[in-house]
């Protein structure tokens, strides 16, 4: 079955989508608290570690209300293993036939990553139009989805890659940008000192600023 996230993705009380590096399983919990505490609506773990399925699994079972996804998912075997593991949605930097077929196993939002044209052309012929930006500065940022709106004006995005605090604003007022993936939520230094609070405030004060663009106000 195609879940295209674009309803998933519509119904967040918030744009900003942590993506979320877990080195260590008994980090999980902790750091779930802390971003759901800042005002967080949903987590993309990734799957670049070895522990990443076992942490959605942590965080679901320690909130199951909350919305913790499965990010870097690379192949058919990792998309089955992260629905296995709890995943509420799949985000994937790429997308190949075997991951889409994977998708059409599960009744998940799935979001598959395009950058150029064909890749969403690809994408759209599988029956999504909500798709993964990846890496968004790197890939020319603002410009090039700007420019992906006129022939693909049917078609959404959620840039990851590059974006912080200081440039977020400029990615949520394009109409065509769902939601932003963002790692500057959750630094590395924070996680491997176990600094919960200092990692809530980040996510607070990130969650405020982005509540004033959606509202049109100036930072």
């Amino acid at each position: 079955m195609t879940m295209d996230a674009r309803r998933f993705l519509s119904e967040l009380t918030c744009p900003l989508i942590p993506v979320v590096v877990i080195d260590r399983l008994d980090h999980a919990v902790p750091v779930a608290e802390a971003l759901l505490g800042g005002g967080i609506a949903a987590i993309e773990v990734t799957l670049r570690t070895p522990v990443g399925c076992d942490a959605i699994t942590e965080m679901k079972s320690a909130f199951p209300d909350a919305v913790i996804g499965a990010g870097t998912v690379c192949s058919d075997d990792a998309y089955d293993k992260a629905a296995e593991s709890g995943a509420d949605f799949i985000v994937s930097p790429g997308a190949t036939d075997s991951l889409f077929q994977a998708a059409s196993r599960f009744d998940l939002p799935f979001l598959p990553g395009a950058v150029t044209g064909s890749e969403v052309l690809m994408a759209m012929d599988y029956g999504y139009h909500t798709l993964k930006f990846f890496p968004a500065e790197a890939a020319g940022g603002v410009p090039t989805l700007r420019a992906l709106s006129g022939p693909f004006p049917e078609n959404s995005f959620m840039p990851t890659g590059g974006i912080t605090l200081g440039n977020v604003a400029s990615y949520l007022q394009l109409k065509n940008v769902a939601a932003v993936g963002g790692s500057w939520l959750t630094p590395q230094q924070l996680l491997l000192e176990q600094r919960w609070e200092a990692l809530r405030q980040i996510a607070a004060d990130s969650v405020a600023s982005v509540t004033q663009i959606t509202r049109g106000e100036l930072l």
